[in-house]
């Protein structure tokens, strides 16, 4: 029987596992923890969560609501265990990041064709079939040989974590509890520090001028929009974290009936009200700085940080050129690439590689017609955005100007989306009646 080397116990590659051996496949999965742990990695489970805890918008008129909904349709492990272990986040599918990691750790556990090793995978041996899913924080020694098979320099970005403060330490005199226009089905979750004008330009100064972590090669500054840290974002401008992550608008105080000049949010962690991450706030200043600009806050002046932010290199390939859209190598078919380091941005992106890359395994050992997806879906945009050479390659999140809309001319732009979301999901529907069929 042949054996499927997967190498990379995170999202990308645990899914990948499952869709394998759920069909019969035999797998390996190197996950080099906790022997080793790369600067980001803390839990010793695997399908770690390492920045934030929340997945994004679960609404299918947006990007990242329609991606989760299509791989629900095409039973996607880690999305099923987020949906079951979420946490109260307003639209958002936000989850208990410790529940999420061991519930994956413990359905994978269960396949008696998945043997996991716990040991540091540093050669890629390309006579065997192999997925590498080692995300954007690859070992050094692993690096060094992914970058001598797809034969080009590694390129790289920054990538920030926010910090995280103790619930019973967030003073309500200040804060309050309440989702934008209080759009939420059951109780409000999220925690609101408003500042006024006066608080909020002080508060701004000293973010600017706050002293932070020197990184090694940043000086080349490769700052992925989506994980910007707060101070390099407030030095665009004054207003620019005003319109930003502390938009204050849908956030009406209720001690006041004002809406504030600015608004901190803090987004619950676990289904117990114990730790709040703060939201957007990414971060690159050394932990002292962290501790007293960010008890500025309103609210913040007394926080307990159970985790504090950092700022860590993350790798990936030039995957145009490199592989297909299947994730597959071009010159090397033995061997596929998945998750983050393919240049995929985001937790439910690199789920998504992960899934495509598993069907396409499965599809290729049994000589079957690859699996792809039309450019109407999220999944088959991603697929076709790091297969295809346009301009620069950058990492890419998920989001509707990849998606190929069409005959949908509607101005409305949440009707489209509706549209596009149903025409998506048709297609979804055809892929999964051709999987199906092997069963």
């Amino acid at each position: 029987m042949t054996v499927v080397k997967i190498i990379g116990g995170g999202l990308a590659g645990c899914e990948a596992a499952y869709q394998l051996a759920k069909r019969g496949v035999e797998v390996k999965l190197y996950e080099m923890k906790p022997k080793k742990f790369s600067p980001a990695h803390k839990n010793k489970n695997l399908a770690e969560l390492v920045c934030s805890n929340s997945l994004k918008s679960d609404d299918i008129t947006t990007s990242g609501g329609l991606l989760k909904e299509e791989l629900r349709k095409l039973d996607s492990l880690i999305i099923r265990v987020a949906d079951e272990t979420r946490v109260p986040a307003g639209s958002s599918l936000s989850v208990d990041r410790e529940k999420f990691s061991a519930r994956v750790t413990e359905i994978l556990s269960t396949f008696d064709n998945i043997e996991v090793i716990n040991e540091e995978a540093s050669s890629i041996d390309t006579s065997t079939p192999t997925i590498i899913a080692t995300g954007p924080l690859t070992s050094d020694a692993l690096s060094q040989e992914i970058f001598k098979l797809v034969g080009n320099e590694g390129l790289y970005f920054f990538d920030a974590i926010a910090p995280i403060v103790e619930f019973d330490s967030i003073n309500f005199d200040i804060a309050y509890i309440k989702d934008r226009y209080d759009k939420c089905d059951g109780e409000p979750s999220y925690i609101n520090c408003p500042f006024t004008k006066e608080q909020y330009l002080a508060f701004y100064n000293e973010l600017i001028n706050g002293e932070t972590v020197q990184l090694k090669d940043f000086e080349k500054k490769k700052v992925y929009e989506g994980c910007m840290p707060i101070e390099i974002l407030a030095k665009r401008g004054e207003d620019s974290i005003r319109f930003g992550p502390l938009k204050p608008v849908g956030l009406r105080d209720p001690k006041t009936d004002k809406t504030p000049y600015a608004v901190v949010q803090l987004r619950k962690e676990t289904f117990a009200n114990d730790y709040y991450n703060i939201v957007g706030f990414q971060t690159n200043l050394t932990y002292p700085e962290q501790k007293r600009i960010f008890r500025m806050i309103p609210g913040l002046e007394n926080a307990e940080f159970l985790r504090l932010g950092t700022c860590h290199k993350n790798t990936y390939i030039y995957s145009p050129g490199n592989l297909k859209e299947t994730y597959q190598m071009i010159k090397e078919p033995n061997i596929f690439f998945a998750g983050q380091i393919t240049g995929v941005e985001g937790y439910v992106e690199s789920i998504s590689s992960g899934l495509v890359a598993g069907l396409n395994m499965y599809a290729y050992l049994n000589n079957l017609e690859d699996v792809t997806f039309d450019k109407s879906t999220i999944i088959g945009a991603l697929c076709k955005y790091i297969s295809t050479k346009v301009g620069d390659f950058e990492p890419m999140s998920a989001n509707m100007g990849l998606i190929n809309f069409g005959e949908f001319k509607i101005k409305d732009k949440k009707e489209k989306n509706k549209k596009l979301a149903e025409k998506s999901l048709q297609n979804i529907d055809k892929v999964k009646e051709i999987i199906d069929r092997w069963n």
